[in-house]
């Protein structure tokens, strides 16, 4: 099938260089080769933001999809992440050449580290061995995922690296005010995992749909658009190829001032929607 033009969708750029584009796609549950499909169905669409885990157990599927895309590789921007349970520093650099091998590529565009299990109190370790994989040269960008601010300080404190990237639960019911600004004050870019919350309580708030209405619009459509006025990187995730081009096609409609106020009068600090605070959330 043809590729489409990839839509004008706008850049975000870290300290070290890194850009990616405002909406990305995400693979949690992509598996098997109807994930494969999926995938090369994004890249097709115009996705160039892949993102995936070492414990998404789906690492294979997504570099067979990259491999068997048209979109030339250097135009793909492929992201995966360390788990809990190899956060040792032997067993973390261990870890990053398995996901090298397993999507069967030559490098990984972006590592990070998927959570920080404070209480095992090893992630500034797994940090150093990403540190030593990017020297390596097999991974190209490296950052964390649900980190707090005290969490990165402790990095940058002992290594003098600061990540490119700290992938958040982030939405219109979490709006993580704090963890943006201290992200920004950094030159981290920030994604939002979950970034449409609880899909099917989100979709259905009476703000939301109003908006919606008003701009002749899915309500997806207008939360997508508000992480792209946010200043965000959304990962959105669908198997449908509409659904697919859909969630890109966000250049033809604006959020007003209004709008933007009614939706930050939406957040709750205790937002999360799976309870998964990093304060004291362990991944395996």
């Amino acid at each position: 099938m043809a590729l489409m033009e990839p839509p004008a969708i706008p850049a975000r750029r870290a300290h070290d260089g890194l850009e990616l584009p405002a909406i990305g796609f995400g693979t949690y549950k992509v598996n098997g080769f109807a994930g494969v499909e999926a995938i090369k169905s994004a890249l097709e669409v115009g996705y160039r933001l892949i993102d995936s885990a070492f414990n998404y157990e789906n690492e294979g599927v997504v570099g067979k999809a990259i491999r068997e895309s048209e979109v030339p590789r250097e135009n793909i921007i492929v992201a995966s992440k360390l788990p809990g349970r190899h956060h040792q520093y032997d067993q973390a650099r261990a870890t990053i050449e398995e996901s090298v091998a397993r999507m069967g590529l030559d490098y990984i565009d972006l590592y990070l580290i998927h959570w920080p299990n404070p209480s095992q109190g090893q992630f500034v370790e797994a940090w150093q061995a990403l540190v030593d994989a990017q020297k390596q040269g097999i991974v190209k960008h490296i950052g964390v995922s649900n980190f707090l601010p005290g969490h990165i300080d402790l990095l940058i404190r002992a290594t003098g690296v600061t990540p490119a990237v700290n992938q958040v639960e982030l939405h219109p019911f979490f709006q993580q005010r704090e963890q943006r600004a201290y992200d920004d004050a950094h030159g981290i870019i920030t994604e939002a995992w979950s970034p449409l919350g609880r899909a099917n309580q989100m979709l259905k708030d009476p703000d939301i749909t109003r908006i919606a209405e008003k701009h002749g619009v899915s309500p997806v459509a207008v939360i997508l658009r508000w992480h792209l006025q946010l200043g965000d990187v959304a990962i959105p995730k669908s198997m449908n190829r509409e659904r697919q081009r859909a969630n890109l096609d966000l250049t033809g409609f604006e959020l007003d001032e209004q709008d933007m106020r009614d939706i930050a009068a939406m957040d709750n600090p205790e937002g999360y929607t799976f309870g998964q605070n990093p304060h004291w959330h362990e991944e395996d």
